[in-house]
């Protein structure tokens, strides 16, 4: 699907819902919300017919998988759907949809909660746990990953990181072995051929003190696999590095609490680049508050960078900045 923003999806789903369906989900919306969707409603002259089935499949397995409504899931998924297109096509979409997803290795890992798979991967070797991680998404995989314990989720990162091709034959004796307890699918020729890639957005998913053990205990174990991995990543010191039209478009999205807790463990250079690029009534008022407010919890302040760091893989992603590192290639964000 060609890139497509979030408020882009939900149009072409609103359009391809019709007027009494995407009426209905109208009368749910913030005002503020009903304004840019409408303005983005208009601006969609044509869509092709690949793209729609695309966003369609997404809001599927969102409705499915990620539990996204109080009543989602399948069912959920089925009624919207019947009441939209009406109840041929939409087990027509469904069928193929499913379809679609019994292909993937390990199906039942996407359709599962993250306390579901983590309570079946508990007991198996870091190698097993590293395989089916590396097939679900960056934000399930970051969840289980964080639960394990520190040592353990070092290794799992090692082994997702340095995992090439996988044989089919591989991926279905795993298969079999966690079938037991949910279901599976028929394994396909599939490979994992990036565990760089992989575990660099699962890395930047996870909180920023999982992420910092990671990385700490990977550089003393394989200093020149932490640095490949570092390579790839954004962390919040890399703002500093950023053209200033950038940094000040991402700290206009920035909550200035988040901006005053951030900076609290922030390096001086860091500091100097951010009141560069801010107003002085906004460096005035995060002088008074570190005048002021009582001292941060250290997992605060991470949690603020992991927030502002999320923003500027949003704002990347949807093509407001643009990221390089050495050598002019694309930052993973």
């Amino acid at each position: 699907m060609r890139k497509l923003t979030g408020l882009q999806k939900v149009a072409i789903l609103l359009i391809s819902l019709g007027k009494e369906g995407s009426s209905t989900i109208y009368k749910h919306l913030k005002e503020d919300e009903v304004e840019l969707l409408t303005k983005e409603i208009a601006n969609l002259q044509w869509i092709d017919s690949t793209v729609k089935e695309d966003v369609l499949d997404e809001f599927y397995k969102m409705a499915t998988e990620r539990n996204v409504v109080s009543k989602g899931g399948e069912h959920f998924a089925k009624d919207l759907l019947a009441l939209s297109f009406g109840e041929e096509k939409a087990k027509e979409f469904l069928h193929r949809s499913s379809e679609k997803n019994k292909k993937k290795p390990f199906y039942f890992a996407h359709r599962a909660e993250p306390v579901q798979i983590l309570n079946l991967l508990q007991y198996e070797n870091a190698q097993t746990i590293a395989l089916v991680l590396s097939y679900l998404d960056a934000q399930k995989a970051s969840a289980i990953l964080s639960a394990f314990p520190a040592e353990k989720q070092t290794d799992i990162a090692t082994k997702i990181a340095l995992m090439d091709t996988v044989s089919p034959e591989v991926i279905r004796q795993v298969e079999e072995v966690l079938k037991e307890k949910l279901a599976t699918t028929s394994s396909q020729d599939y490979t994992v051929n990036n565990g760089i890639d992989n575990i660099v957005n699962i890395l930047t998913s996870v909180d920023r003190g999982t992420e910092k053990n990671i990385l700490e205990s990977l550089s003393e174990k394989s200093p020149s696999l932490a640095e490949e991995i570092k390579g790839k990543m954004f962390i919040f010191e890399d703002i500093a590095f950023l053209d200033h039209h950038s940094i000040q478009r991402i700290l206009r999205d920035v909550d200035s609490e988040d901006l005053y807790l951030a900076l609290k463990i922030a390096s001086d250079d860091l500091k100097e680049v951010i009141y560069k690029n801010i107003s002085k009534r906004r460096a005035e008022l995060l002088e008074e508050q570190g005048t002021y407010d009582k001292p941060v919890r250290l997992k605060e302040a991470e949690e603020a960078q992991g927030r502002i760091v999320r923003i500027v893989r949003k704002l990347e992603e949807e093509g407001s900045i643009i990221i390089e590192r050495k050598g002019g290639e694309a930052v993973v964000v």
